[in-house]
């Protein structure tokens, strides 16, 4: 732990009402944000409030203990990092405090998200227009902090041209109202007015300090600033003037170092009523970049970029790559985002047309592809968003690397730019990776480079300089979105003179004369190449060898954890499945990012000896619910369900396996006993005190029924069929075997009645039932689940070699064969099965497009059907089968709620611990869509879980899919067959 005063932590307990953490693991998950540096802070405090805040700054300055404003953690300059006390607000301080819809302003306080705030603004017409691309976790007080600017600042600006005040504590404790200033320097707004106290005095000699800075500086501004429209290096002194200008310029962009925000007031726009999109396809680089000055003069709200590379990695992600194939002709070296948008869909359609005009006088005739389409057009901006993590993906330990990406340089200088530079690359043997802000000529490129060794950390500061040489000598910005940070700082110097820089640091002095906040950024840096500052220092030395899974893939287990790029996606809170947990609790612990850091920080020794499998990683581990969304959401793929699994495995081998985890675990093996026994298993759901002993003895939660053991457990055997119909092998799971039969013996009628013969898989040595093995990974049991395993593809791997479709019910189950079976054994053992293993509406789909399925079905009494995706469907990609052979029967409705984990995970929200946030998880959309659904619809979900939370939070009874399909097959297909059970 960095050395401090040990009354710091002390002291904040006792005085704030927010949270204080200063144990090891936390340190370590704030030690770095999306940069490629780690500093261990002292401590970090997420404030309840205004008044925690300010007491925190008192402690502080007592102590003399430098302070750090966090938002998301997704600075890539490393600015939301030091050797100091972070203070976080994105846990608390999210309120939206004012909204004035005539006076299109809003007030809020610095955690708001962006995507929380436009979401809001929605109802109104009115949206805030600067559109990072980390919209759904940036914060408004990072954006502030940081200048941030988005895809369609050509039109909009940056966020110094959309700020309109902010109330900020000072270092010395003066709380201000930083706004509009008059030409007599009376400050409009400051709610101290001129009462003569010592905040209002302070105030006024800020001003006119800043306006005696100005006065003297104003020629060497002028002259050395460079007049291009993304510039962020340094304080905002341009904008300074002798009469009337706005305080809050000078705290925008300041990265922390100046004040801490409490409020900030923004400015809205309306919402453009329609948006039109033109896809540009280009043979090189250099075509598109020389395309750029002539596009921008149609009046474009938005033109981005997409090189070859990225659009590559975007072809490989599951998540991106049948968008990208859908606005994609042949393959191009480049693609330029265009966007028109306005009041007329006609005029904006027009924009287009002429758009493709242009194209061709460019000589690039029909390489336009249009998207009018809002959702195609949401397609498109979704790769274009995750740019920055999909360049990320690689899979070893070159990475492009963020220092160079924020250059910006004049349109009619863009080509030129790209070539030399592309040139540096090639001359250091690197390549680099270009997009993003085409229009305003801010283009982000990343040089592919290992910074775990030294010469390339020395050819790092070589293509710095030599690429910052160019930006000077086009009179470009070598700063213009992201900041200056760690990375950028000891630049301002060579790019804007030491003259500059001494006016820079007389603005920190007159704000924090003492460096309290954020020091070493902006004014008195560090090297940018100090690799003890680096997350990948000289001496880090991860664990190689003795893991549990085969991460050959990643190089190691250690190459998988470091995928983690430290994005900050996983923090989103909207939208997508990823990460239940952080969406309940909100806090750093409980993201994939802070799983993925402490466990880095584990394997390389740096949370102490057997820090893997002590019980603060259990902690940090224990709300990893295993739902898979990371797997696809996370744009570099960090698997961290199957992260967890390797922890448990290890962590299990040193504590041991818990008597609750074994009786879940050995479920597949003693369920034919259990069976037997159901009076007496079932009777714990009849009677409170039984379910009050459970709870007290095996921690499962007297809140919830158990599943209930049943008499007609699936056994069937389906008639012997002398026909030539084609055979499928249905492997029915435990679940759908001993709790809900109904489901398998339906997927037998509906298999059947659409002309196939089905096969029961079974056992080769007639044993029990087949079993995937997942309860016994849930329990980091690894050894037991290969056992499990070993007995299903003994059972369908002959089947799978020689053509046959294998179709499974339960998605947890059935997708274990093409996920974790794949790290369990090798491609020889597997053969075959994982390709040919689908859920039944997967195969259903593939037949129908294929034409040869036939399977006559009638209109049902419904007319409604609300669907909710499993979490392991969403991730495979799944959904949309299920939903599109819904979609068959007639007059049905299908409605996907666009929802979440449902929060029961298997055993997870069985748990007594656990049960409080499953439920939490389930009321975040699933629950209250499916109370509001009526009942009129029937709710469908293919997970037993899933349809057991449903059945516990909203009393509705859910419906697998096949049951659906059941209910509507024709009369005449009803009962097809006898069984024998």
């Amino acid at each position: 732990m960095p050395s401090t005063d040990p009354a710091l932590p002390s002291r904040l307990r006792r005085e704030l009402q927010g949270e204080v953490l200063f144990d090891e693991f936390s340190r370590g998950r704030y030690a770095t944000d999306a940069s490629f540096y780690q500093i261990e802070p002292i401590g970090v405090v997420l404030p309840r409030n205004e008044e925690d805040v300010a007491r925190t700054m008192q402690i502080a300055r007592d102590l003399s203990v430098p302070v750090i404003p966090r938002g998301a953690g997704t600075s890539q300059g490393g600015q939301a990092i030091g050797e100091a006390l972070i203070i976080d607000t994105s846990k608390y301080l999210t309120r939206i405090l004012r909204f004035d819809r005539q006076a299109h302003r809003v007030t809020v306080e610095p955690g708001v998200v962006l995507d929380h705030l436009n979401a809001s603004l929605a109802p109104n017409g009115l949206f805030f227009p600067v559109d990072v691309a980390t919209a759904s976790q940036a914060t408004i007080g990072g954006m502030t902090g940081n200048n941030s600017a988005g895809a369609r600042s050509i039109r909009y600006g940056q966020m110094v041209d959309n700020v309109i005040s902010i109330d900020a504590t000072l270092a010395d404790g003066n709380a201000i109202h930083f706004g509009e200033v008059s030409g007599d320097a009376n400050p409009n707004g400051d709610p101290s007015d001129d009462d003569g106290s010592s905040t209002h005095t302070r105030y006024q000699s800020l001003i006119a300090t800043m306006r005696d800075l100005y006065g003297r500086e104003a020629e060497e501004i002028e002259r050395r600033f460079p007049k291009v429209l993304r510039r962020v290096a340094g304080y905002n002194i341009d904008r300074i003037s002798d009469g009337r200008f706005n305080m809050s310029d000078l705290l925008v962009g300041s990265e922390g170092t100046l004040g801490m925000f409490t409020r900030i007031e923004l400015d809205l726009q309306p919402t453009p009523p329609h948006r039109v999109l033109g896809v540009c396809h280009f043979p090189t680089l250099h075509a598109a970049m020389d395309a750029v000055q002539h596009i921008v003069e149609l009046n474009p709200s938005a033109v981005e970029l997409l090189d070859e590379t990225l659009l590559s990695l975007a072809r490989d992600n599951a998540s991106f790559r049948a968008s990208v194939q859908r606005f994609t002709k042949g393959a191009p070296a480049a693609l330029l985002l265009v966007e028109f948008s306005g009041e007329e869909l006609d005029g904006q359609i027009d924009h287009l047309t002429k758009l493709e005009d242009l194209m061709g006088t460019l000589g690039h005739p029909d390489a336009v592809v249009r998207a009018a389409d809002s959702a195609f057009q949401q397609e498109i901006w979704s790769v274009r968003k995750a740019g920055l993590n999909i360049v990320m993906s690689m899979k070893s330990d070159g990475k492009p690397v963020a220092f160079i990406e924020d250059c910006a340089v004049p349109l009619e200088h863009v080509a030129e730019y790209t070539d030399r530079l592309n040139e540096v690359f090639q001359r250091h043997g690197t390549t680099g990776t270009w997009y993003a802000h085409a229009s305003v000529g801010c283009l982000h490129v990343r040089p592919t480079l290992n910074l775990k060794q030294e010469t390339d950390v020395r050819k790092m500061r070589t293509i710095a300089e030599e690429a910052h040489a160019l930006v000077r000598e086009f009179k470009g910005s070598h700063s213009g979105e992201h900041g200056d940070g760690l990375v950028r700082s000891e630049f301002l110097e060579p790019m804007l003179g030491k003259r500059i820089v001494r006016a820079f640091e007389e603005v920190k002095h007159a704000f924090d004369p003492t460096d309290l906040l954020n020091p070493g950024n902006i004014v008195n840096p560090r090297r940018m190449d100090d690799r003890s500052l680096f997350r990948y220092t000289p001496d880090y030395s991860p664990q190689r060898d003795g893991w549990t899974l085969d991460w050959s893939e990643w190089n190691g287990f250690h190459g998988a954890i470091e995928m983690c790029n430290n994005n900050g996606a996983c923090r989103k809170m909207q939208s997508g499945v990823m990460c239940p947990s952080y969406r309940v609790t909100h806090d750093e612990q409980h993201t994939t990012r802070g799983r993925a850091n402490s466990l880095r920080l584990a394997i390389s020794g740096q949370l102490g000896a057997d820090a893997l499998t002590s019980d603060s990683m259990r902690e940090t581990m224990d709300l990893c619910i295993g739902c898979k969304a990371c797997k696809t959401e996370c744009p570099t793929g960090v698997d961290m369900a199957r992260m967890k699994i390797e922890f448990l495995s290890h962590y299990q081998k040193r504590h041991g396996v818990g008597l609750r985890d074994r009786l879940v675990a050995f479920l597949p093996r003693y369920a034919i006993r259990a069976a037997r026994l159901r009076m007496l298993l079932n009777s714990r759901n009849r009677f409170r005190s039984l379910a009050w002993l459970g709870e007290r003895w095996l921690g499962l939660s007297a809140k919830r029924a158990l599943p209930s053991w049943r008499s007609d457990w699936f056994n069937d055997t389906p008639p012997v069929d002398d026909g030539d119909r084609p055979e499928i092998v249905l492997w029915v799971d435990t679940f759908n075997t001993f709790f809900e039969p109904e489901n398998a013996r339906a997927a037998v009628r509906v298999l059947e009645a659409a002309g196939y013969r089905v096969t029961i898989a079974r056992d080769v040595a007639g044993g029990r039932p087949l079993c995937c093995g997942r309860t016994f990974l849930n329990a980091g049991m690894v050894d037991e689940a290969r056992v499990e395993l070993r007995r299903v593809l003994n059972a369908l791997k002959p089947y799978a070699d020689r053509g046959v479709p294998i179709v499974g019910l339960e998605p947890s189950c059935l997708l274990t064969l093409r996920d974790e079976a794949e790290v369990l054994f090798t491609s020889d053992d597997l053969g075959t099965l994982p390709e040919r293993a689908m859920l039944l509406e997967e195969f259903l789909r593939t037949e129908a497009i294929a034409g040869r399925l036939e399977l006559p079905l009638r209109k049902l009494p419904v007319g409604r059907v609300l669907l909710h995706g499993h979490c392991h469907q969403k991730a495979f990609g799944t959904v949309a089968a299920v939903a599109g052979v819904l979609r068959w029967i007639p007059d049905l409705d299908v409605e996907v709620i666009e929802s979440g984990c449902c929060g029961m995970a298997g055993s997870f929200g069985y748990e007594a611990e656990h049960y409080d946030l499953s439920m939490k998880m389930a009321e975040l959309d699933l629950l209250p869509a499916v109370r509001a659904s009526g009942d009129d619809a029937w709710i469908v979900a293919d997970g037993t879980s899933c349809r057991r939370q449903i059945l516990d939070g909203t009393g509705r009874t859910a419906l697998h899919t096949v049951r659906v399909l059941e209910a509507a097959l024709a009369d005449s297909q009803h009962g097809r067959g006898s069984y024998t059970r």
